[in-house]
C-alpha cells in the first residue's frame, strides 16, 4: 500500500484535501459540480474526482440525480454529536452568565440554513424562557440568528433567505429581506441582536455572535420582555459580549 504524501507541517495531503472539499461543497449551500468545486478549491480535476468518488463511496458526500455534489447524510450524525459536544463544555460559561443576568443563557449554532441551539441554562425564576436543545429554527426570526448572520456577507444571508423564506412568527418579524440587512448592518455596529418578540410574544432576547469559530454561533439571554426591559438591555448586552468573548478565545485556543 502506497504511503500517503504528507505536507510540510506533517499533515497527510490528500486528507487535507478532502476536508477543503467538504467545507467548499457546505459553503455553496446546496450543491457543486465538479468543475464548480475545481474552480473553487484550485484542486487539479483529476484530485478531485478521486477524492469526491471516495467521498461518495462512504457517505460523507452524496450525487444527485442532476450529476451535482452535496453534503451526505453521514456527516449528520457527526455534526450533531460535535454541537452537542460544544453545547456541553460550555454550559459552566452558561451558567455564569445566568447567575450574573438572572435570565436564561443559551448557545446555538447555524447548520444547513438553521439555527440549532446546542446549550441552556435556565433561568430561576418560576418564570422563564425554555428552549429545548436540539430545536432548529430559521435564523430571520431569533436573536442568536439575526446575530449569526450580522457575521455573515450580504449576498449569502440572500442566498439564505431565497432558501428558507421568510415566514413570520409574529408581527413583529422582519419578512422583507431588505429590511433585515439594513437591521443586520445596525446589529454588527452595536455588537449584539435584540429581538423584539419576534420569534414569541412577550420575549426578549440579547444574542452576541461568537468570532472566529469553525461554525457560525452565538450566545444569547432571553426573558419576559416586562423583566428584561429595553433599559435593562444596554446593562445586559456587555455581560452577554463578555461571555461570548470567553467561548470564542476559548474555541481558538482549543483549534
Amino acid at each position: 500500500m502506497a504511503e500517503e504524501k504528507a505536507g510540510r507541517d506533517g499533515g497527510v495531503q490528500s486528507l487535507r484535501r478532502a476536508f477543503e472539499l467538504l467545507e467548499r461543497l457546505a459553503d455553496t449551500g446546496g450543491e457543486a459540480s465538479l468543475s464548480e468545486l475545481a474552480a473553487t478549491s484550485g484542486l487539479p480535476m483529476p484530485t478531485i474526482h478521486r477524492l469526491i468518488r471516495t467521498l461518495v463511496q462512504l457517505g460523507y458526500v452524496r450525487q444527485n440525480t442532476n450529476r451535482k455534489y452535496a453534503l451526505g447524510a453521514r456527516l449528520i450524525r457527526l455534526g450533531e454529536n460535535a454541537s452537542m459536544q460544544f453545547g456541553a463544555w460550555a454550559r459552566p460559561l452558561l451558567a455564569e452568565l445566568v447567575e450574573a443576568t438572572g435570565e436564561t443563557a443559551n448557545l446555538a449554532v447555524l447548520e444547513r440554513d438553521e439555527v440549532v441551539y446546542v446549550s441552556q441554562v435556565p433561568s430561576k425564576h418560576s418564570m422563564r424562557m425554555f428552549t429545548e436543545v436540539g430545536r432548529r429554527v430559521l435564523p430571520h426570526g431569533t436573536g442568536v440568528g439575526k446575530a449569526i448572520l450580522s457575521q455573515l456577507p450580504a449576498e449569502d444571508v440572500r442566498a439564505l433567505l431565497d432558501r428558507t423564506g421568510m415566514p413570520a412568527y409574529t408581527d413583529h418579524t422582519f419578512t422583507d429581506p431588505d429590511e433585515l440587512l439594513a437591521h443586520l448592518a445596525q446589529v454588527a455596529a452595536q455588537g449584539y441582536a435584540v429581538d423584539e418578540s419576534e420569534q414569541e410574544l412577550g420575549v426578549r432576547c440579547i444574542a452576541v455572535p461568537l468570532t472566529g469559530t469553525p461554525a457560525p454561533a452565538a450566545v444569547s439571554v432571553s426573558g419576559p420582555s416586562g423583566r428584561l426591559t429595553r433599559e435593562a438591555v444596554s446593562r445586559i448586552a456587555p455581560l452577554v459580549q463578555a461571555t461570548a468573548a470567553t467561548l470564542s478565545t476559548h474555541l481558538a485556543e482549543s483549534a
